[in-house]
Parts: C-alpha cells; structure tokens; sequence
C-alpha cells in the first residue's frame, strides 16, 4: 500500500477555508489515511487552531509556506534562437560557423533539437541534428571552440538575436 503513495506537492491554499496561503505563513500539514491510501491536506494555523482537538491524521507537521520563485525569464526565446540558426544556415557564412555550432547547442539543451550523429574526418568534424517535431536535419560543423572563445561568440549571438528582432 505504501507504494501506491504518490508524492503530492503542497497546495497554495488552505484545504479547509479555501484561502491562498501568504509567504512565510505557518502552515501544517496533515495526512489520513484511509482505505484508498493516503490524503494529504495543508491547512492553514488558523484553520489547525479550530480542529486540532476533533481530527486524528495519521501524521501531521508544521512549516513555513514558501512561494514557488517565477519562472526564470528565457534569456532567448527557443523561437528566436531557432530562427536564427536557420538564418545563419541558410547564409552560410564562414564568420558565423561558432554562432551556428552554439545555437545548436542552446537548442539541443532545450529538447528541440536532437543529435543524430557526427562524422570526423582530419580535416573537419560535422555534428548532425533532427528537429525533434519536424524532423529537419541540420548538419553543423563542429568549430572546435576553446572555452576563451566562448563570451565573444556569446554576444555575436546577442548581437544577431538583437538585429534579427529589430528587423
């Protein structure tokens, strides 16, 4: 039975009065179990002061609610970067091959692009990518980028993002 346990994540509100729960506010948190498992209820300290007496949970604690923090802002949007990278491939300028090389990366990072498979010869090592919902494939020579390179190539990309919203 025990392993049919779900994790539950604490709630916003309370479950007896319905009221969103302020930061830093103390709450408690009470499970019961009964024959389809266990429930979880967090419930505010007033709510606990009126039925403290008249419950029995199976076990129950106190803590501090914590807001979840915001989402972080995306530094570049997924559509953004990917555009771009289909620019900078369809240009095919030679200055632009770091550029290429990491926002494919960026763009493996976020699931939207998956590597198939690479080829390296002596001369040069191509890393070859699928668009996860299209299917496209990208192929993207690999610069062999030194981590010293790596700030330059940060704001041409920054740069490029920056004429490519502006039009």
């Amino acid at each position: 039975m025990l392993s049919e346990w779900e994790i539950k994540a604490r709630s916003r509100n309370c479950a007896r009065t319905q009221e969103a729960f302020e930061n830093g506010a103390t709450i408690y948190t009470l499970l019961f179990r009964d024959r389809t498992g266990f429930r979880r209820e967090d419930i505010s300290e007033k709510a606990w002061q009126q039925i403290k007496e008249s419950v029995a949970p199976f076990s129950f604690w106190k803590s501090r609610f914590q807001a979840a923090p915001p989402a972080p802002a995306e530094p570049m949007p997924k559509e953004s970067v990917e555009g771009l990278l289909r620019r900078l491939i369809n240009q095919d300028l030679p200055e632009h091959m770091n550029a290429r090389y990491v926002l494919a990366i960026l763009l493996e990072r976020k699931k939207t692009l998956k590597q198939v498979g690479s080829r390296e010869s002596a001369e040069e090592k191509v890393l070859i990518y699928e668009h996860v919902t299209t299917g496209e494939v990208f192929i993207i020579p690999d610069p062999r980028l030194r981590l010293d390179e790596l700030d330059t190539v940060q704001q041409e990309i920054y740069s490029l993002l920056e004429r490519q919203e502006n039009g």
